[in-house]
């Protein structure tokens, strides 16, 4: 089998059960060789997120690491420029990826909204699209939402479907219903976040003192906000 990447992006602010959710759920379905997990420097439709590059990353790192074929990437980090998915495709193609090969992760529920993306439709062609279903948003509605995409759409992952050209692959699993909104949240509340991140995720954002207040901490050193210079860097 020729190997299969995914791509799990976003603000990641921070990385929580629901996104490990979307990738170990993806990876079990496409039997994934390797998992870019790639936090976002500034997305181009939210906030500025709350946490630095550099604690961004740093969560991101340690919630992939033990995890077989994830990487924690900063490939997005090492830009000042808005980090739109058509960007970091074509990056991707520069190292030598081919749109076959790479599998975006995405849940159901944006993926319902990827008409409002940067160079949609023509990102349809530059990856597959892993979507699995979120608490309120099952994939089966897709098809209905979105029916100009619904011939390219297909169940599950049977490598039949994926012999050609790339596919919207749906894939429905269960996925933690947390969101990196309702964290930051509970952290300015003073409530706990067990169970809605990992473990040394959580001991990271309280050692730090993340998110126990409106002000986001972009001010910190500039170099903590390209900790790898661009590089790939496996936690595996």
């Amino acid at each position: 089998m020729n190997r299969r990447v995914g791509i799990l992006g976003g603000t990641l602010d921070p990385i929580h059960c629901g996104h490990l959710d979307l990738g170990t759920s993806v990876q079990r379905a496409l039997q994934l060789t390797s998992l870019l997990v790639i936090p976002a420097n500034v997305p181009p439709h939210r906030p500025r997120p709350v946490a630095s590059g550099f604690h961004r990353f740093a969560m991101v790192a340690l919630a992939v690491a033990g995890r077989p074929g994830w990487q924690a990437s900063d490939l997005e980090l090492s830009y000042e420029t808005p980090s739109y998915t058509s960007t970091t495709l074509l990056r991707l193609r520069e190292r030598g990826y081919d749109p076959t090969e790479l599998f975006f992760v995405i849940g159901a529920d944006a993926f319902a909204e990827i008409r409002s993306w940067k160079d949609y439709p023509h990102i349809m062609d530059e990856t597959h699209f892993a979507v699995v279903s979120r608490p309120g948003c099952p994939v089966s509605d897709l098809r209905d939402r979105l029916p100009e995409l619904a011939p390219r759409m297909v169940n599950g992952a049977p490598d039949g479907a994926l012999a050609t050209g790339v596919s919207i692959v749906l894939i429905d699993a269960s996925t933690a219903d947390v969101s990196s909104t309702a964290i930051r949240q509970r952290r300015l509340a003073r409530l706990p976040i067990s169970g809605m991140v990992a473990p040394n995720v959580e001991q990271h954002i309280e050692q730090h003192g993340l998110y126990t207040s409106m002000a986001s901490d972009q001010s910190e050193d500039k170099r903590l906000t390209n900790p790898t210079a661009g590089r790939l860097h496996g936690q595996s």
